[in-house]
């Protein structure tokens, strides 16, 4: 593999769109007749939000690669394909590019992709050791884009702190069912996942509760009416899809599957962001 393919692999680029477009679906849903305004400040803020999860995705294959060395050999900084300290030049750069972006777009911007970066700095320095703590510090990074997406157009709208809400929730269960995949790395390295400090089966039970509390909230911006009809479908899929993971890892909670689930999950959560896109149409 190339080099440059391994810069691609460290950032992640399908967790990185997910990001950039979380913050136009916050756009959309804090300002859903009039959002198509904003286009410059979406796209400054599309970049943002890939650039800094990039940026963070390799911070976090920095520090984790003792722990990938076990888990992940292949990745591009065990594998020796991505130097360390010139993974860090490039987090650097995109770091620096997120922060640029941020501050074009408008004062609350910057201040908000400072919170994110602190949140994720912390995790990565003292909170990823801690377990379930840490989790939670993760899913706060992933929720943020979409108040980001409010901070964009000033506006507060109660669905996107209900879509924040599902999104912390769905992500916290996809990072205890990706602490099961590196339950092996994490025992060595003491970092007290669910998994770690569980087992498995007990992992796979506390990943599927926030699944599944996920799915029970997913009804109440209908409820609200704070969304329209379209918004029905692809939220029933996101919800049938997250059910059948739950199912499926709570019956097999072994490393391989946990992987399959772990991957699949994004999968629902990139359905679950076009359900509130289509749920801005009336």
């Amino acid at each position: 593999m190339s080099k440059i393919g391994g810069y691609v692999r460290l950032i992640r680029p399908v967790n990185c769109l997910m990001i950039g477009l979380a913050v136009i679906v916050g756009v959309a849903l804090a300002n859903p007749n009039k959002w198509s305004s904003f286009g410059q400040s979406a796209a400054l803020g599309f970049s943002t939000g890939f650039t800094l999860a990039a940026a963070s995705m390799v911070i976090n294959d920095y520090y984790d690669r003792q722990i990938d060395a076990i888990n992940e050999p292949n990745r591009p900084i065990p594998s020796g394909l991505i130097k360390p300290n010139y993974a860090l030049w490039f987090a650097s750069i995109l770091t620096v590019v997120g922060f640029v972006t941020s501050y074009l777009t408008n004062i609350f911007c910057l201040a908000t992709a400072l919170v994110a970066w602190i949140i994720f700095v912390t995790y990565t320095t003292v909170g990823k050791r801690s377990g379930l703590p840490g989790n939670f510090l993760v899913s706060a990074c992933v929720a943020i884009p979409f108040v980001y997406g409010m901070a964009i157009v000033s506006e507060f709208e109660p669905n996107v702190a209900l879509f924040a809400s599902m999104a912390f929730l769905s992500n916290t269960g996809r990072e205890i069912t990706k602490g099961i995949v590196d339950v092996k790395g994490d025992a060595k390295a003491n970092v007290k996942t669910v998994a770690v400090r569980l087992g498995e089966k007990k992992a796979a039970a506390a990943a599927s509760a926030f699944y599944v509390s996920a799915i029970l909230l997913s009804p109440v911006p209908w409820l609200l009416n704070l969304v329209s009809f379209w918004f029905i479908p692809p939220v029933l899929v996101t919800d049938i899809g997250l059910a059948a993971s739950s199912f499926m890892l709570v019956r097999d909670p072994s490393r391989e599957n946990a992987r399959k689930i772990k991957r699949t999950v994004l999968l629902w959560f990139i359905i679950g962001l076009l359900a509130f896109v289509v749920g801005t149409v009336k």
